[in-house]
């Protein structure tokens, strides 16, 4: 468990522009994954908190990622679309942290 704070800490710490954008995006896409998970068994206009949180969290994202969206794809696979996107955005992350020397390297001691 210590080598796992370690590293945990390594992360954050030795490259923190880096990882934590990185965790942001991921933590996003993680929600974005569960918004359309819960979406298969709910309706849409639940009044659940759980799916409220989902609702406000993911619903900027779906926002910004509709206008490049073609027309014709369902809105209930708007949230899978949105996971491709944040999925470009982390690989797009770390070329722009590991050009600017922000990222980690695999020389790292972890």
């Amino acid at each position: 468990m210590d080598a796992l704070i370690e590293a945990l800490a390594w992360y954050f710490f030795q490259d923190p522009v880096f990882g934590i954008g990185n965790f942001l995006l991921a933590a996003l896409m993680w929600t974005m994954l569960g918004r359309f998970l819960l979406g298969l068994f709910v309706p849409p206009d639940w009044d659940f908190y759980i799916w409220r949180f989902f609702r406000k969290v993911t619903d900027p994202v779906i926002a910004l990622v509709r206008p490049i969206t073609p027309s014709f794809m369902i809105e209930g696979l708007m949230p899978l679309v949105a996971v491709w996107w944040l999925i470009a955005a982390r690989i797009a992350w770390w070329i722009l942290c590991r050009l600017l020397g922000l990222a980690t390297t695999v020389d790292s001691p972890f």
